[in-house]
């Protein structure tokens, strides 16, 4: 397996062409996020991703997480590159100064948080869950809560697990059957059985934060009825200190395809009846603060997909460069498709995933409540595409990875088939990504009328507008015009659709997200490629790094667009070819 090599160029390209952060640092929260403090942020972590994370990513594999006299172990590496992580305070680096983060973008957050994953992307999943921990309980905790939790779990400290799916309820939530009940104290006592709970135990750190979905008796059926209750392994004193151990136990591990590292536990709550959990917010409202954890998961799972391509583009391309088949292999044409596939996606995928970010950031700090209102709108059209479409971008980045190394990508040794393992459970967790092109269509596309994506849509074309009709940016201008047509087309289709033949929409669902990640994409891609001409025009910069952007942007437009473009028809053709064989016959 190559080094990592962090992509600090590309990644600082994004934030500013794409996400704007001389406006974010305009906005009086990210006032820290000035040029020199972004580009010292971005080197430190780089060097601690690759000279401290990487390492362990192989070996971590290879070893795995094991179970031992009730405790999982974590591979050899793991609780020193940890304890670098923390000592360095990278945990708390988008959170509130309040409970001791240091309030920096969430654009600036992903792009740390790439590197952290692409270095080990089984390693970053325990800070990753931590993170969505925080937002819960800032956002719905009490404050004996917050003053409780927060500041360990801000620092890393302790980190956060979320406990939704039981054998019996995957993504039907409300299937789930874990009792609480109250006591005379205000706490509950938690009875249940929880199962691809992601770090649900580790060595890394003295205490995890359980965070836990339950009925109490008496409540609705389905997600009405379901509450969120802090659990944790051990119960923290008045004092703040980890205590008395809690009735929790890791009763197994599963046996996966990738992130061998990832211990993915089967936790059994309440076996002795002592298992002691404290309500977040009100009875039967769990699932509100849920949400709030998992979008911001959502959108760092999306980072996977970045940091996954990423990976295998770099490992692949070193691969090329030194495979010799009638001349390094880099010299063949099939083989400069693959690599610029994965290149051109790998940047629209990065560009979609931290402008998610960034519009959520303008959301949370705006001054102005009407352009919170809109940037809200946005991050909430964006956050499913940017989870479903760029983990897709990494399983087929992985997969093009092991295509372009051969014989040589299908054994372990060279490495990239564990990017192609690793890779695979992206699409799968924290919603499917069928789940997430529904929640497009089904919820997003619609709220406010559809004035988020028409808006959007608008931006688009005035931008297209802009192109000149020649040149590299004018090659640009007839993909987007045609792929923005394509998608406008849809999504005036699937809102104009009967509310009663929802197959129509469901059957509609997956190409129209790819069509939409696309065309976006690809717009962004454009975007970033007139900005690098303007810097070529103005001599701003690395001149072969700048062309490097624009011809990437235009393989994009005319390679990968047409393709999408081409799924206007699927996606209005409804729902009747799917179930004209029988089930029976099927």
């Amino acid at each position: 397996m190559t080094d990592y090599h962090s992509p600090i160029a590309d990644m600082r390209f994004v934030l500013d062409a794409v996400c704007d952060l001389e406006g974010l640092q305009r906005i009086e929260a990210y006032a820290e996020a000035t040029p020199d403090m972004v580009d010292a942020i971005l080197e430190e972590a780089a060097r601690l991703a690759e000279g401290v994370i990487a390492p362990t990513n192989r070996t971590g594999d290879q070893e795995g997480s094991r179970l031992k006299d009730g405790s999982v172990v974590t591979p050899a590496g793991f609780r020193e590159a940890y304890r670098q992580y923390v000592d360095g305070g990278w945990n708390g680096l988008t959170f509130e100064p309040a409970h001791g983060g240091q309030g920096l973008p969430f654009a600036l957050g992903c792009a740390v948080q790439e590197m952290w994953t692409a270095a080990n992307m089984a390693f970053s999943l325990c800070p990753m869950l931590t993170l969505g921990s925080v937002v819960a309980i800032s956002l719905y905790g009490t404050e004996e809560q917050k003053a409780k939790y927060l500041g360990k779990l801000v620092s890393g400290e302790w980190t956060g697990s979320m406990n939704l799916t039981e054998p019996q309820a995957g993504s039907d939530v409300g299937a789930l059957k874990t009792r609480a009940e109250k006591q005379l104290d205000g706490s509950y006592r938690i009875k249940g059985t929880k199962i691809f709970i992601t770090y649900g135990d580790h060595d890394l750190t003295d205490n995890i934060i359980h965070l836990v979905l339950a009925r109490t008796p008496g409540a609705p059926d389905g997600t009405r009825g379901i509450s969120l209750f802090i659990v944790p392994k051990f119960l923290v004193g008045d004092d703040g200190a980890p205590g008395e151990r809690n009735d929790v136990t890791c009763v197994s591990l599963e046996h996966k395809l990738g992130i061998h590292a990832s211990p993915t536990c089967v936790l059994s709550y309440g076996d002795n009846d002592k298992c002691v959990g404290y309500l977040i917010g009100e009875e039967c409202q769990g699932m509100r603060a849920m949400f709030a954890m998992m979008n911001h998961a959502r959108i760092n799972v999306g980072l996977q997909g970045v940091a996954i391509a990423e990976r295998a583009y770099q490992q692949a391309l070193a691969y090329a460069k030194e495979r010799i088949q009638a001349g390094p292999i880099i010299g063949h044409a099939d083989v400069r498709r693959m690599l610029m596939t994965i290149r051109a996606q790998t940047e629209a995928a990065r560009a979609i995933t931290y402008l998610t970010a960034a519009s959520s950031d303008v959301a949370h700090a705006h001054p102005d409540a009407e352009v919170r209102e809109k940037a809200q709108g946005r991050a909430d059209l964006l956050t499913p595409v940017a989870k479903a479409y760029a983990t897709d971008i990494g399983v087929e980045a992985a997969s093009l990875g092991v295509q372009i190394h051969g014989g040589m990508g299908y054994v372990e040794e060279t490495g990239a088939a564990q990017h192609l393992r690793d890779a695979r459970i992206a699409p799968i967790y924290e919603g499917t990504n069928g789940i997430q092109a529904m929640d497009l269509v089904g919820r997003k596309l619609n709220m406010d009328g559809g004035a988020h994506w028409k808006a959007l849509f608008a931006e688009v074309r005035d931008f297209t507008a802009t192109l000149p009709s020649s040149g590299d940016l004018g090659a640009l201008k007839p993909y987007l015009e045609d792929g923005l047509d394509a998608l406008q087309n849809a999504s005036v289709w699937l809102m104009g659709n009967d509310p009663e033949q929802q197959r129509n929409a469901a059957a509609a669902a997956t190409p129209y997200l790819r069509i939409f990640g696309t065309v976006i994409g690809g717009y962004l891609l454009a975007k970033s490629a007139q900005e690098a001409d303007r810097r070529l025009a103005a001599s701003e910069g690395d001149a072969a790094y700048l062309k490097a952007k624009v011809a990437t942007a235009r393989f994009f437009a005319e390679q990968l667009m047409p393709p999408a473009t081409a799924l206007l028809g699927p996606i209005t053709r409804g729902a009747d070819g799917l179930y004209a064989i029988p089930d029976e016959i099927l």
